[in-house]
């Protein structure tokens, strides 16, 4: 009896408990003035959906891509170079960066996603630092230069807001589109598919699972969803180069902004970027030039302190928490 009360009580606190943070995170930057906050706010929400997009492949199904910034990249320079060659609005170029990155997700899953654990990361990794170095290479991409957008909003479809709130809120809006699809996806046959090819892959393809099938799937939905968000930054920046666009660096945050707050888990990716972005974006205010270097220690000492004490992150935790709490309230 205690027990078919709980469940229900249990589901009614979580869904109280997520209304409460969906309205904080839509009320929270109209109560601040500050316009750098809001703008941390703008970044929180790209970080968020970054990491997402990059947890269905590197925390539900367990494949760790270092390359994903080479959708990121396709993303961010189809859109400037749609204004560049035809005088798009930025955001037109989306949709050919989504399919580019969906060509590409094929075309590099197919292989790498045969090789297994550090072998598949570092096939990733090598053809981000590929894509990188043709695009230095290319003058009608930028080079080593970069591209830009509208020097001056030319309309509302520029994207191009003085105020990042409107940026906090298409971020926000997409991200929750993919939270969504996150949360359908992982009580849907896809979802327990991805986390026995993550738990042991040998035995779920024993008893059936076509993992190769279901890991490409992953790959094309995070590929996709990448590829939107590099459209969104160049929208919102207005500028992208080689290291902005494809640096290897951007990379690690998506993996390290999941791993913080719980890669696998629902919410994870928005915890570590709530987390790890702010502390970012303060230390480069407080230090200047100081402050990346700074940051890079930030990241190597988190990436150092989850693999010894919580693999799981922030959310196992909270895990841990619970249980402990649980077995002293006996």
């Amino acid at each position: 009896m205690s027990a078919s009360i709980t469940a229900p009580a249990r589901s009614a606190g979580r869904l109280v408990f997520a209304a409460f943070v969906l309205l904080a995170l839509l009320v929270w930057p109209l109560l601040v003035e500050n316009v750098f906050y809001q703008r941390v706010g703008a970044l929180v929400m790209l970080a968020a959906l970054s990491a997402s997009a990059w947890n269905l492949v590197g925390g539900y199904a367990g494949q760790i891509s270092i390359g994903h910034v080479l959708f990121f990249g396709c993303g961010a320079y189809a859109s400037l170079l749609g204004f560049t060659w035809f005088e798009w609005p930025p955001i037109m170029g989306a949709p050919f960066g989504i399919a580019l990155s969906l060509l590409l997700a094929v075309l590099v899953g197919l292989p790498t996603l045969r090789l297994k654990g550090h072998y598949f990361s570092m096939a990733t990794i090598a053809l981000a630092e590929l894509a990188r170095i043709i695009v230095v290479n290319s003058p009608s991409l930028g080079g080593g230069v970069g591209i830009s957008g509208p020097a001056i909003p030319r309309s509302m479809a520029d994207l191009s807001f003085i105020s990042p709130l409107p940026y906090y809120y298409i971020f926000g809006a997409v991200l929750a589109v993919l939270l969504l699809f996150t949360w359908w996806m992982g009580r849907a046959r896809m979802g327990f598919y991805l986390r026995a090819i993550r738990g042991q892959e040998r035995a779920a393809r024993s008893l059936g699972v076509p993992a190769q099938r279901y890991k490409l799937y992953a790959l094309l939905v995070s590929a996709g969803f990448t590829s939107l968000a590099g459209s969104l930054y160049a929208a919102m920046v207005g500028f992208v180069d080689p290291d902005s666009g494809l640096g290897i660096l951007l990379s690690v945050k998506m993996v390290i902004v999941s791993a913080l707050g719980g890669a696998g888990t629902l919410f994870g990716p928005l915890v570590g970027a709530a987390i790890l972005v702010p502390l970012e974006e303060f230390t480069n205010a407080a230090f200047g030039g100081d402050g990346t270097g700074i940051t890079y220690v930030v990241y190597g000492a988190i990436i150092m302190l989850i693999s010894r004490y919580a693999p799981g992150g922030l959310a196992e935790i909270l895990a841990r928490l619970k249980a402990w709490g649980a077995r002293h309230a006996r």
